[in-house]
């Protein structure tokens, strides 16, 4: 039986998932959070077999969780699930340390699937992300564009900023302080050399940025 824990801040979504596993004979909800603290706090108790990790939480956004987990468990496998499609998250979330990435669009056989196979031993990863991932081994090493410079949280707020949303708003919606947030603006300038909020609108939107952004 693999017992599972479902870290998500929306009940609604984690209660969709408990019934999907309920469904499954072999899998069971053991466990669940509903922030990065609180599914830390959850496996430090108890052993457990997988983690379903929501990659948008309050505070530690879920890939710091991802990488907390990994350091104090990392033989625990840990998916993350997300509403943002693989090109804007699943390469960074793998590099962290993720056994799979699933989008919250996918079929319940398809997460099924996936998470049996990753109980396994194996990794989720799907064609059309394989296909990327190889074409990035094999390609000729170039340098990075400015957004990839940006770490998982700067990359966020950058979104945040292109969508119009005020410090405030940011502040609000990760949990963060104003300060906090104009930090990671001065950052995100800096590692971006640009100058201003419309310089990070104007190359978000031409580099095909701001649809991800807006999932």
């Amino acid at each position: 039986m693999i017992k599972i824990v479902i870290a998500d801040d929306h009940a609604i979504v984690r209660k969709g998932l408990k019934q999907i596993l309920s469904e499954t004979p072999d899998m069971f909800v053991a466990a669940e959070a509903s922030s990065g603290e609180e599914a830390l706090k959850r496996i430090s108790e108890k052993k457990y077999d997988m983690v379903l990790l929501d990659i948008s939480l309050p505070g530690k956004s879920g890939l710091d969780i991802l990488r907390q987990i990994k350091r104090a468990k990392p033989k625990l496998p840990v998916v993350m699930l997300s509403v943002h499609t693989e090109e804007q998250y699943a390469m960074r979330a793998f590099k962290a340390g993720a056994s799979g990435y699933i989008t919250k669009e996918s079929a319940p056989e398809e997460l099924i699937s996936a998470l049996r196979k990753i109980s396994r031993g194996g990794k989720y990863v799907t064609s059309s992300l394989a296909e990327k991932m190889a074409y990035a081994i094999t390609a000729i090493k170039r340098e990075k564009l400015p957004h990839e410079r940006l770490s998982d949280r700067e990359h966020e707020v950058m979104c945040m900023i292109a969508l119009g949303k005020t410090i405030n708003q940011i502040a609000k919606k990760l949990s963060l302080s104003g300060s906090a947030v104009s930090t990671y603006r001065a950052r995100i300038l800096e590692k971006m050399k640009m100058s201003s909020t419309s310089d990070i609108i104007r190359y978000v939107v031409r580099h095909g940025l701001l649809v991800d952004c807006e999932r």
